[in-house]
């Protein structure tokens, strides 16, 4: 029997910013919010990062509901602490004091030891000319690449 893998992309952070710097990171759930992310429950796509006294969190990670979770159930968008290093978290935490970057969630997966882990990128936004540029260079790739099975 194969083992199902779970791998939740953040597929507008790469069309939102120039991703920098990645680093991964564990991430504090509750019971219920793991058997929701091994059904494939989860959605990265408003999310971001902060800092709270001195530690990493990431806001707006919608989890859904465990199905068969009881009054104990979660709440979907609630604040979840991410595991760091106090070397990386410091490193983030500069950079972030510069102007123009943020830190943003990109994949969400569980390894092969069962945890979830959340890989992050430190990111610059994007202006709107540098979103034109990479669909144009999306098109083109595309175009050339159906060329070349013909």
């Amino acid at each position: 029997m194969e083992k199902q893998t779970i791998r939740i992309k953040n597929k507008r952070a790469s069309f939102e910013y120039f991703l920098e710097d990645r680093v991964l990171a564990g991430i504090v759930l509750t019971g219920t919010e793991i058997k929701s992310i091994r059904q494939g429950k989860a959605s990265l796509s408003e999310s971001f990062c902060v800092f709270k006294e001195h530690e990493l969190y990431v806001r707006d990670m919608h989890i859904a509901e465990y199905t068969h979770g009881t009054y104990n159930n979660h709440d979907p968008k609630r604040d979840r602490k991410l595991l760091l290093n106090f070397r990386e978290l410091k490193k983030l935490g500069t950079k972030v004091k510069e102007k123009g970057f943020t830190i943003v969630p990109v994949v969400l997966f569980i390894n092969e030891k069962g945890l979830a882990k959340l890989e992050i990128a430190l990111a610059r936004g994007k202006h709107h000319y540098d979103k034109r540029e990479d669909l144009k260079s999306k098109d083109s790739k595309r175009e050339i690449d159906r060329l070349r099975k013909y």
